[in-house]
């Protein structure tokens, strides 16, 4: 009974008028005759296929999940998964962003990142295979060898192969350093490679003709630690000369984990029997080299999170707005029924805008920064480049964890929405809550990102990519301070900055005389940034609405409405996270660990 319809109107106003990237596109080579039609009909075209080809197969997907074949190791997918992966191949939607010289169609990330947002809202579980298949792509376009590249990335580009990243072992999550697969060098380049992965998302499955893992492992006498780490190539099945898929390697899943949602995407247990692959970049580098397809998935998975934020807001919106419950307490307002909509209720509207705030800041977040992606993939200038990196690096943990614990809020309160019904498979409802479950949870726990936050992009620096993101909003404020109507938006954005100053100061003299500090005050900190991240953004969003306010588009009044409910009753809640972030290491450590 759940619905989806892709929000190209709002994808549009936050493309074309917040970020008005078409004039962006004109500095890049790449993309200086990208304009708006050509976007907003690639954008219209992956809607339809999101909503028509992958939404029908999102239930039954959940419902029926994977199977594993245990004679045999072979996975088969949910009904109309396979098929539904030939249509995406065969559209060209694999190679969208890619790299023309390797088949694919060299348009922005921005554009692609708009895409994958209608696919997670669609169907989570599908789309974590292409999408894990897109991160491999990156990987080893930045560190193959020109023969891997010419192997491996017209088949990823294209999509008739798919990607993994196997990192985790059962003794191992997050610390990497713990792993002990094993790689052993042959004496013609290949190695022999020996282990145990689990939590490996696509890891085998019957879409694709051939599966390239992309694998962490230990040399002989490699150093202790995350300095011993390598990264290798490990396909499914061999691949012959001329570029064929040969026999099958010495790697296949052992196990399908059981889990509580995307029961859809095929999370195994991988066992590697002396499995060939090949190295990428140097020896005891790979971890450096993972990190580029670990980054992409953190962007991943906050498009994952955004997604499910969507689709939850619709489904709850209709139904509040269908749903007859009791009265309004100022009086009936739906006098010809019994009792009034749902939506007449405070409560109501309050979960619902909840939803929505968080929707369209997160879309405002995710091109935000896939739009410094391009710019930084598309400079020939070297400051341009190391500033646009710095600040993706700083966003990036963001996008990750803010997004997801969002999205986990919103989908709880859109499951409220429906009360006793949100609760009954039926609707859908309690699907989204669940795959949402795990966004806050892989690729780097949302504690692990605050840590990367605070003390590696905030304290590591000593604010100083911070700092440059805060003269972007300064310089905004400025340009924008003159106009009354912006004060209800400009001055808590500029109060959340100056309180952002003092607690980071704060915390790093803290931490000076105890690291643990970092640790107290992470999660609460990057919960804090992710709202400055947001006001300003929303605050920008505001600014175009305020210029179109007498247009008569409703579009614009309500995305007003919308602003004001965020810098009303979302974003105050800095306001005790900075407390609490304050509040330091010794309330939490003070317990004796045989006392819990």
């Amino acid at each position: 009974m759940s619905q989806y319809t892709p929000p190209l109107r709002d994808m549009q106003f936050v493309l074309h008028e917040v970020l008005q990237v078409e004039e962006a596109f004109k500095a890049m080579p790449a993309h200086a005759e990208l304009d708006v039609d050509t976007i907003n009909a690639v954008l219209e075209e992956g809607g339809k296929f999101a909503s028509e080809v992958l939404f029908p197969l999102n239930r039954e997907g959940d419902e029926i999940g994977c199977t594993l074949d245990t004679q045999t190791h072979a996975v088969t997918t949910p009904p109309g998964f396979a098929d539904a992966y030939r249509q995406f191949v065969d559209g060209g939607w694999a190679a969208l962003s890619c790299d023309p010289d390797y088949g694919g169609q060299g348009l922005p990330v921005t554009l692609n990142q708009a895409f994958y947002e209608m696919l997670n809202s669609a169907n989570q579980a599908w789309t974590m295979y292409p999408g894990l298949t897109h991160g491999a792509y990156d990987a080893l376009r930045a560190h193959g060898t020109p023969e891997q590249k010419a192997t491996y990335l017209p088949k990823l580009t294209s999509g008739e192969w798919t990607g993994t990243m196997c990192l985790t072992e059962p003794h191992a999550g997050t610390d990497l350093g713990l792993l002990r697969s094993k790689a052993e060098p042959q004496g013609d380049g290949s190695y022999r490679i020996t282990g145990e992965k689990i939590f490996i998302s696509s890891g085998e499955h019957d879409m694709a003709e051939n599966i390239i893992h992309l694998v962490l492992a230990r040399l002989p006498e490699a150093p202790a630690g995350s300095r011993g780490i390598s990264l290798f190539i490990v396909p499914k099945f061999h691949v012959n000369a001329d570029g064929s898929v040969g026999e099958r390697n010495g790697i296949y899943c052992g196990a399908i984990e059981h889990k509580m949602g995307i029961h859809g995407n095929s999370t195994c247990q991988m066992v590697l029997d002396g499995a060939v692959g090949t190295l990428v970049g140097e020896p005891n580098k790979g971890l450096a080299a993972m990190f580029v397809m670990m980054n992409a998935a953190r962007l991943g998975v906050g498009m994952q999170s955004l997604g499910l934020t969507e689709v939850a807001y619709q489904n709850a919106a209709a139904y509040a707005k269908d749903r007859t419950q009791s009265r309004a307490l100022s009086g009936a307002k739906a006098k010809d029924k019994a009792a009034d909509p749902i939506i007449v209720h405070p409560d109501v509207r309050k979960m619902l805008l909840t939803a929505r705030a968080y929707a369209e800041g997160g879309r405002a977040l995710g091109m935000y920064i896939a739009l410094l992606i391009d710019r930084e993939q598309n400079t020939n200038d070297a400051e341009v480049h190391r500033n646009t990196g710095e600040t993706i690096a700083l966003l990036t943990p963001i996008v990750k964890a803010f997004l997801t614990d969002n999205g986990w809020l919103a989908t709880s309160h859109c499951m409220q929405v429906f009360g006793g019904h949100g609760f009954i498979r039926e609707w859908g409802m309690e699907q989204y809550v669940r795959d949402n479950r795990i966004n806050m949870i892989y690729e780097g726990t949302n504690t692990i990102q605050s840590l990367d936050l605070l003390g590696r992009k905030v304290l590591g620096d000593q604010g100083a990519a911070l700092k440059k993101f805060g003269a972007e909003i300064q310089q905004f404020a400025m340009a924008n301070m003159q106009d009354a109507r912006m004060q209800e938006f400009l001055l808590p954005l500029a109060d959340l900055g100056e309180k952002v100053t003092k607690l980071t100061a704060e915390v790093g003299m803290k931490a000076m005389s105890n690291p643990e500090e970092v640790g107290a005050a992470a999660v609460d900190y990057l919960r804090v940034v992710g709202h400055l991240v947001f006001a300003y953004l929303w605050a920008r969003m505001a600014r175009v609405a305020l210029d179109k306010a007498d247009s008569g588009d409703s579009f614009y009044a309500a995305k007003l409405v919308t602003a004001r409910f965020y810098f009303a009753r979302l974003l105050p809640e800095t306001a005790s996270l900075i407390r609490t972030a304050r509040a330091g290491v010794e309330p939490l450590m003070a317990m004796e660990e045989d006392w819990f």
